[in-house]
């Protein structure tokens, strides 16, 4: 029998919620593409549930206990002597969330003596150290394309948010004010604008979908070029890197994984290739700019707006200078975490352990790490350290 150890985000402040705002999700079966969404031989949670917080426990207590498996779910992830340590060093099983993420560093993968498999509920595996997992035999997998639309649909909002100005004008409201001029002297039409992404893969092509009806003109680069035909579709502009592509974007979004390649990318240089006014959008990782030249940007007008939601590291202690610089639509890290996204990663998570518990191949797509190797979507995205 195995020992899963789960970490997840704390509940809400005013305790687990017993009602939610809607009674029902759409139903979505395949992803576009094809892909199938999550298929687990069964589920116990209903979908729509708060499933990502501790006691959510991503609906796995009942189906892991009832064949004589231990679950371990906790939010203390972080300081010496946390839970996460302290239950790690005999755990078979890790599952954690890019939330709220249990790094897996080297030295936590060389104490967990038992680690098989760590199963990131959600997307991106860059909190695990990749190279351990693969010198240690661990096998590491996520939950591919479960919130992709989910943090799609996200960059799309803070585009609009930033560029029309709405976070402040619905501060003036909040404040009892109407002060359009204020409003507006910061608002621009998005229609026109020229528009990048800096990778085109899930993401980044539903981004580019999600904003050709608003009659922008997009760019992308991407390590992978996309088929001529949809190029055409679409009407993008490739580019050979982010160098090529930013001085041409009135908006740049960031939708590309953390790796040594994009790692600290967008730096002062880059920045300062970009449009004066520009905006920068990241909901991939916060380690692919530099934080303090982000902040530095917005301070000299050379970017005009940058939102995201993901920071290092999360959570963000309440100094981190992204809190109170000019200019931003920040949020917690929640663009992958709707309760629709939750369903999906929730019922991935089971599908992935029931493949495991069972001897039978995880889905390829899920895979990051196998065999000692890059493996799946891993070998697609990842690049490992020699």
């Amino acid at each position: 029998m195995a020992k899963v150890l789960c970490v997840l985000y704390d509940d809400p402040i005013d305790g687990y919620p017993t009602s939610y705002a809607r009674d029902d999700l759409p139903v979505i079966d395949h992803y576009p593409g094809g892909q199938t969404t999550p298929t687990p031989e069964a589920v116990d949670f209903t979908p729509g549930q708060l499933l990502g917080s501790v006691s959510g426990e991503l609906g796995l207590r009942a189906y892991l206990e009832a064949a004589g498996h231990t679950l371990v779910v906790t939010s203390d992830k972080d300081g010496e002597g946390s839970v996460f340590d302290r239950e790690l060093v005999d755990a078979d099983i890790v599952i954690s969330q890019p939330f709220w993420p249990a790094y897996l560093t080297p030295e936590r993968i060389a104490a967990a003596k038992n680690l098989k498999l760590a199963v990131t509920a959600g997307i991106g595996s860059d909190h695990v150290d990749l190279d351990s997992t693969i010198s240690h035999g661990v096998t590491v997998a996520e939950v591919t394309y479960c919130n992709s639309i989910s943090v799609a649909e996200h960059v799309v909002m803070m585009t609009l948010s930033l560029v029309r100005n709405y976070l402040p004008s619905h501060q003036v409201v909040l404040d009892g004010g109407w002060n359009i001029a204020d409003c507006v002297a910061r608002s621009y039409d998005l229609e026109g604008m020229h528009v990048g992404t800096v990778a085109a893969g899930r993401i980044g092509l539903a981004v580019l979908r999600r904003l050709a009806p608003f009659d922008v003109k997009l760019h992308y680069t991407d390590r992978h070029r996309l088929p001529e035909e949809l190029e055409r579709e679409l009407g993008l502009t490739w580019h050979e890197s982010a160098e090529d592509m930013v001085p041409h974007c009135d908006v740049v979004t960031i939708n590309a994984p953390l790796h040594p390649e994009t790692e600290g990318l967008f730096g002062d240089k880059l920045l300062a290739q970009m449009k004066r006014g520009a905006y920068l959008i990241n909901t991939a990782r916060a380690k692919i700019v530099d934080r303090d030249a982000v902040d530095r940007a917005l301070r000299s007008g050379q970017l005009a707006g940058y939102a995201g939601d993901v920071w290092f590291p999360q959570p963000a202690p309440e100094d981190h200078p992204w809190r109170t610089m000019p200019h931003h639509g920040m949020t917690p890290h929640i663009s992958g975490s709707s309760l629709s996204a939750q369903a999906r990663y929730a019922a991935g998570t089971r599908e992935i352990l029931e493949a495991f518990f069972a001897g039978r191949p995880i889905r390829d797509e899920y895979l990051i790490v196998d065999g000692g190797a890059l493996a799946g979507t891993g070998a697609h995205s990842y690049s490992v350290n020699k």
